[in-house]
Formats: structure tokens, C-alpha cells, sequence
């Protein structure tokens, strides 16, 4: 789970801003969005951690979202400094985190693949080198109680946060249940307001995500959802975006980054010690264990080899690249920018092979 929006992301205190592309008026109401980050550094690695370079740290935006608070794990248990490599992550707010990254303040964000081509429309170009996971349930378009299909949404009044992912996801299930867009009326709105929204009886249907999706799902008996990103896994990545400049000055540093992914998504998905895991992400985002593992149900981690696989250039959604035509031409459609970006040039596929 923007230029700068707010998965609102998905990403304060419980992803406030997330996964996506961002509308003009999104954009201009959302750039003033910011929060004083907090910074965590790796912790002390092993006595048997490779020796780090006397570079400065790899500075890494992450905002609250379960496969970039997966990163957590890492600089917890100390795997980065192990891996010989010296990297700061810097905690925001997910809006913040974008325009930190425009503003030169970081290395790299951890964003979804549609707000780094939003970023990269206005100069600040982010190389994709990794993919952290694939929403696959988190994000969701809720039905009110008298709403049971996208069908009955003909004519309706639909709340989304106008450009970021739910925008995007509502627009595909539409296409794909046989209408258009344009058999709703938008209603624009934060993600983090959904719940009210919904409980007040003025639109039919909402788009948020975790933990937002599951608030509004508590505080309206009998809403439901009617499409969710599970219904389309690819539609929305989740990518660690680095500046061109740093990736040609530190290329076998970031490589290092990389190869510590595998370690992280082992870890998070072995019953043996997913509870410790969970303990430490949901330590980073202020919830419990038990909460924090029902979010983990809806993002599917993707380890390196599947990274390589969703790195073969093609036009479908299991390729980044597909997906990021998609969401590029979507980005277009709805003023985001106003002409397509080079997605090619924005995916660097070597790193997830340790090249």
C-alpha cells in the first residue's frame, strides 16, 4: 500500500497510507503529509558478522506494511551487519517516506511498484530491484450490508482514495465483472475515514486496506468483501526502490541487501519461528502478535526465486513488468502524470540473482 498520498497508506500507526498511483488531488492534498521519522539501525550482529565498509549507512525509507516491516526482523536480529553491509532503515509515515525519497533524504524506499512510477514521473526515478511481496487478500473493495456483488454497484456512490491502489483495484474488478469506472460515482476519500464512510449510509461500497479493511468489517454488521487484491495476485507489488545514483556508486552493497531477504522470508514463514517474528513486526507497528499475523495472511512474501521469476519481462500480472504497464497506463488514464514513464528503465532484474 502515491506521489504522495497517504497507505495512507498502508502504511501510521497501522498503515494509515499505502499500496498506489495518486490523483492530481491527492497528490496536492497529501504533500503536506509528513511525520518526524524515527530511525532504526541494524542492531549489533554476531561475532562472526563480515566486516562492514567505512562507507556511510544505506539509508532505507520503510512505513507500516507487513512485507516492509518484515525488514524488522533484520535489523533485529542483526543480518545486514552480518552480510558485511552497514544500512539505517528510517521509520515514516507512508507519504513521508515518498517524499523523503524525493527530496534526496534517502538511498531507497520501500513503496508500491504504481507510487515509484508516480515518484519517477516527477523526476525522482527509483530503480526496482526486489519485490517484498504481492497484496494478496490485504486490500479490499467492502460492500455495505445491502451490497452483494460489484453488480449491484451499478449506479452507486463508491469511496476510494482517488489514485492510490484501491482506485486501481476497483477500476480493474469492475472491467473485470463486465463494466466500466464509469458505472460508479467516486467519492473521494482517506483510507483511514472508510470506516465512518461505510457506517454512515451515504456510499454503497468502500476501498481500503489492512488494517483499515478489517476496522471498517467491525464497524458495519453485515458489510462484506466484494473483490479483493487475492481475486488478482500482481495487480499490486510491493517494491524496494533504490535512486539511480546510489545503485551505481554501491551495486555490491545493495546486492548484499538483497541476498538478506531469502533469511528474512524463512524466518517469517517457518512455524518454528514465525511467533518470534511476529513478535518483533508487531512490536514495529504498535499491535499485538495476533493481530499483526492476521495481516501477514494477506500478503504472500515472494522469496528471491520468485522474485526471478516475476522479473522475466512479459505483459502479464506475474511479471513486475506486466504490472507496471498496467498500472502505468491506469496512472495516465487518471491524470496521475501525463505521459507514460519508461518502466523498463525503472526495473533492474539482475540484483535478485546476485548480479
Amino acid at each position: 500500500m502515491i506521489v504522495s498520498p497517504s497507505h495512507t497508506g498502508s502504511h501510521p500507526s497501522t498503515f494509515s497510507m499505502k499500496p498506489l498511483a495518486v490523483l492530481l488531488l491527492a497528490m496536492a492534498s497529501l504533500v503536506g503529509c509528513s511525520k518526524a521519522p524515527e530511525s532504526s539501525s541494524t542492531d549489533a550482529a554476531a561475532n562472526s558478522a563480515a566486516p562492514v565498509t567505512s562507507q556511510k549507512p544505506l539509508l532505507i525509507g520503510y512505513s507500516d506494511w507487513p512485507g516492509w516491516v518484515a525488514w524488522q526482523v533484520a535489523i533485529d536480529k542483526g543480518w545486514l551487519k552480518e552480510a558485511g553491509v552497514d544500512v539505517k532503515f528510517e521509520w515514516f509515515d507512508y507519504a513521508a517516506s515518498l517524499d523523503a525519497f524525493k527530496g534526496g533524504q534517502l538511498d531507497a524506499v520501500l513503496a508500491t511498484n504504481g507510487d515509484n512510477l508516480v515518484n519517477s514521473a516527477s523526476g525522482s526515478r527509483g530503480i526496482m530491484i526486489m519485490m517484498t511481496d504481492y497484496s494478496n487478500g490485504n486490500d479490499m473493495i467492502i460492500g455495505a450490508p445491502n451490497i452483494n456483488s460489484l453488480a449491484d454497484l451499478k449506479g452507486q456512490t463508491v469511496a476510494v482514495e482517488l489514485g492510490l491502489v484501491e482506485h486501481l483495484m476497483l477500476s480493474h474488478a469492475l472491467k473485470k465483472a463486465g463494466m466500466s469506472i464509469n458505472d460508479v460515482k467516486l467519492q473521494n476519500a482517506p483510507t483511514n475515514e472508510m470506516p465512518q464512510i461505510l457506517a454512515s449510509n451515504s456510499v454503497a461500497a468502500v476501498g481500503a486496506w489492512q488494517p483499515i479493511a478489517g476496522q471498517t468489517l467491525k464497524a458495519v454488521s453485515g458489510s462484506k468483501p466484494l473483490y479483493t487484491s487475492a481475486d488478482e495476485p500482481g495487480l499490486i507489488y510491493d517494491v524496494l526502490a533504490v535512486s539511480p545514483t546510489s545503485l551505481g556508486q554501491r551495486r555490491a552493497d545493495w546486492i548484499k541487501v538483497v541476498q538478506v531477504w531469502d533469511k528474512v522470508v524463512s524466518y517469517i514463514n517457518d512455524p518454528a519461528t514465525q511467533p518470534d517474528a511476529l513478535k518483533i513486526m508487531a512490536a514495529r507497528a504498535g499491535v499485538t502478535p495476533e493481530e499483526y499475523a492476521a495481516f501477514l495472511g494477506g500478503t504472500r512474501l515472494m522469496t528471491l526465486a520468485e522474485n526471478q521469476a516475476a522479473m522475466d519481462k512479459n505483459d502479464n500480472l506475474q511479471s513486475l513488468y506486466g504490472s507496471s504497464y498496467y498500472v502505468n497506463q491506469f496512472n495516465v488514464s487518471n491524470q496521475v502524470y501525463g505521459q507514460l514513464v519508461d518502466v523498463d528503465s525503472l526495473i533492474d532484474p539482475k540484483l535478485v540473482s546476485g548480479q
